[in-house]
């Protein structure tokens, strides 16, 4: 409780010394002092609003909607706070270069009155160019949070693979990523985003990691959904960084009755794995043979090039994987594993498939390049990677993640069409 009082007044100094400095400005407006106490109202009202947002969504317990709207609407407002006052920035240089001009310049003879409706006319005009422009993102975010989170894409992938067995060609494989169930709260658009894979009639489906936020509870309105994910060789599951309850599982709410350990919550989590006839791979392989034709999944447990705690052992994954294997697909959370120890050590892992990064939730992409402030902390982030002979796939989610907003990256679900030559 002390821990979330403390980062609650960390947060709250935040919002309030931004408050503050968009109010110094903002009042002298000539908008703001022809309406001066409607103006200071509405705009104490709503940062009023966006501290006890904060506040209740820290200390209690919410459902999921109701949880996703207490995030949103701080955060969302800070977004757009953030952008005027980059705004004031350039009204304050400006004003400053002025000032400084007049000093080294003697300025053209105008009557003190003109000079300052001048001054005013500019300020204001870039204060409200700011209001305007922080006024975007908070409807392109309301939409992302409206319209996005549940717009489920199907994307189609070719593999490549020269090795791969005639028995396996043109097989496909489904693969999501990254389900969180804790922040799911439409269980009609996820059914819908269930369907549309199961559409597809796959041969094998993947899932890689993170099926829940912090406990395992957060499937129970959701398990006859992720029931009928099933394909006719298998559904093979591995673990994310989000599944072991490292993150805030101790953290309790100030009506939360529940005592139960992080170690029994791990073992609800990989129960539930098993309920869903998903074959959980903890640091193991599974070879698939079809008519004498043989392939290997393999499955570490989660592991990432910057997390302070891993658990994932690729030598002991790939101990008793068979030399003669033609082809070898790795199911690995982290995406930053692939590059840390997948290629240097494994050269024979054709394929790996990875989620964790969400793509940020925020970006754009097409065809040709993509871009998203995630690929500044992995290298690969979303999407197809090779690197000679070997493949990384790196899916964009299926849920979300504490910000509840989808622009540009939509929820994933990824068919692979296995192919011996394009």
């Amino acid at each position: 409780m002390i821990q979330q009082f403390y980062t609650y007044l960390n947060i709250l100094a935040l919002f309030l010394f931004v408050d503050v400095l968009i109010f110094l400005r903002i009042r002298i407006l000539s908008i703001w002092k022809s309406n001066i106490l409607f103006a200071k109202l509405v705009w104490w009202s709503l940062s009023l609003l966006s501290y006890l947002s904060i506040f209740l969504n820290l200390f209690f317990k919410w459902n999921s909607f109701e949880a996703a709207c207490l995030v949103f609407f701080p955060i969302t407002l800070l977004f757009a706070k953030i952008i005027f006052l980059f705004f004031i920035g350039i009204d304050a240089m400006w004003r400053a270069s002025t000032v400084f001009k007049n000093l080294l310049v003697k300025p053209k003879p105008l009557s003190h009155q003109d000079g300052n409706i001048l001054s005013l006319t500019r300020s204001d005009f870039i204060i409200k160019s700011g209001l305007v422009l922080a006024s975007v993102p908070i409807a392109a975010l309301t939409r992302g949070f409206a319209l996005n989170l549940y717009d489920y894409q199907i994307k189609h992938i070719n593999l490549i693979l020269p090795n791969l067995p005639k028995s396996f060609e043109g097989m496909t494989i489904a693969q999501i990523s990254d389900i969180h169930a804790g922040s799911l709260y439409n269980r009609d658009k996820v059914k819908s985003g269930i369907d549309l894979l199961m559409g597809e009639n796959p041969d094998i489906i993947f899932f890689t990691g993170d099926l829940i936020n912090d406990f395992a509870s957060e499937m129970d309105h959701y398990l006859d959904i992720f029931n009928t994910l099933n394909a006719p060789l298998g559904t093979f599951s591995i673990l994310g960084n989000h599944d072991y309850g490292d993150y805030h599982f101790n953290r309790h709410h100030f009506f939360e009755k529940s005592r139960l350990t992080k170690e029994q919550n791990f073992a609800e989590l990989k129960s539930i794995h098993r309920q869903l006839g998903w074959q959980l791979l903890l640091n193991e392989s599974k070879e698939l043979i079809l008519n004498n034709d043989k392939i290997t999944i393999i499955g570490v447990e989660n592991w990432g090039l910057h997390n302070p705690k891993n658990y994932g052992d690729i030598d002991l994954a790939m101990s008793k994987v068979d030399k003669s294997s033609s082809v070898n697909f790795m199911l690995s959370h982290d995406p930053s594993h692939w590059r840390a120890e997948i290629i240097s050590k494994y050269p024979n892992i054709d394929v790996t498939f990875s989620g964790h990064t969400h793509g940020g939730q925020f970006g754009y992409t097409n065809p040709k390049y993509q871009w998203s402030p995630v690929k500044y902390a992995y290298q690969e982030w979303a999407g197809l990677y090779r690197e000679k002979h070997q493949a990384l796939y790196v899916n964009v989610g299926f849920g979300y993640l504490d910000y509840p907003s989808r622009l540009g990256m939509l929820p994933e679900v990824t068919i692979f069409h296995l192919k011996s030559k394009d």
